[in-house]
């Protein structure tokens, strides 16, 4: 009954504080979308909607065409899908994390390192299975420009709409392959890097606001680590998500080596960590729900 208990508590903790972080940077994480996946879209391609130039100019223009609610766009979406995520990001880590053998982070850091990176990638990639297709909508919402004719009218039109495309239900899991690759490095930096560096946080016990300040600094500092080390991973599935409801004689990449190579070729390499910038700045969401995890677990004991 205990295990029960902590798994609920975690699946609990981590949806929660996912919920509030995401809805709180909703904004930030869809100029980030916007411009990331502007080059695969076939209304900015044919020149009907002019590219977007940088991060303010993507935010003044989604403030002024599609009006200020239009930041959250895909936001309850997202809130759906990363309830589950999240929690089941932290609950399948601890759960899988149990199933290692314990290392001491004083005397053998290495292996406390490689057994916390390797449990948070496992979780991150069995969570992924569950709702990926939350994902695809998520992107596929968020990543509306112009003033004009929205491609989905929401989440139900969006997913039955790709599922009765030439791809049929397989299209909501275009790019899977590429986000289970990049989850694993993502989630096992993110979750590697923060147990490592709070195990050696000396104010990890404490619950003064210093002790906030030093638990969000390793929060922050491990949310941009985990985040520049997968964006290309991001780029490509997003990129590819873009495309799904197209039959594929339309498609613009034939998969994910294909993307990245285009890209690469077409755009230069640093078009990859196109949305990067905003990206770092999503990532305070990202930070926050590390710490508001914490502290929840903390105040459900």
């Amino acid at each position: 009954m205990g295990g029960d208990s902590n798994f609920i508590v975690d699946f609990l903790a981590g949806g929660v504080s996912g919920a509030i972080a995401k809805t709180c940077t909703a904004p930030i994480e869809r100029v980030k979308l916007i411009i990331q996946t502007q080059d695969s879209n076939p209304l900015i391609r044919s020149g009907e909607v002019p590219r977007y130039t940088g991060i303010v100019n993507c935010f003044q223009r989604v403030n002024s065409e599609q009006g200020f609610s239009a930041f959250w766009r895909g936001n309850f979406t997202n809130v759906i899908r990363y309830f589950p995520t999240q929690a089941f990001n932290f609950a399948f880590k601890d759960t899988i994390k149990a199933m290692f053998p314990k290392y001491s982070s004083k005397t053998e850091f290495g292996m406390f390192f490689l057994t916390n990176m390797a449990s948070g990638g496992l979780a991150g990639a069995g969570s992924l299975c569950i709702v990926y297709p939350l994902d695809y909508a998520r992107t596929r919402l968020a990543s509306d420009v112009g003033s004009g004719q929205k491609t989905f009218n929401g989440l139900g039109d969006c997913l039955m709409k790709t599922a009765k495309g030439p791809s049929g239900f397989l299209g909501l899991y275009n790019g899977f392959g590429v986000s289970v690759a990049g989850i694993i490095p993502y989630r096992g930096v993110y979750f590697g890097m923060y147990d490592s560096l709070s195990d050696l946080n000396p104010y990890k016990n404490d619950r003064g606001a210093f002790a906030l300040v030093t638990k969000f600094a390793i929060a922050q500092a491990t949310a941009i680590t985990a985040g520049y080390a997968s964006y290309p991973f991001d780029t490509v599935r997003r990129r590819l998500q873009m495309q799904s409801e197209l039959p594929k004689d339309q498609w613009l990449y034939k998969g994910s080596l294909d993307c990245l190579v285009k890209v690469a070729k077409e755009e230069g390499m640093t078009a990859i960590f196109k949305g990067a910038g905003a990206n770092a700045l999503r990532t305070v969401g990202s930070a926050l729900v590390l710490v508001l995890y914490g502290e929840i677990k903390a105040f459900m004991a």
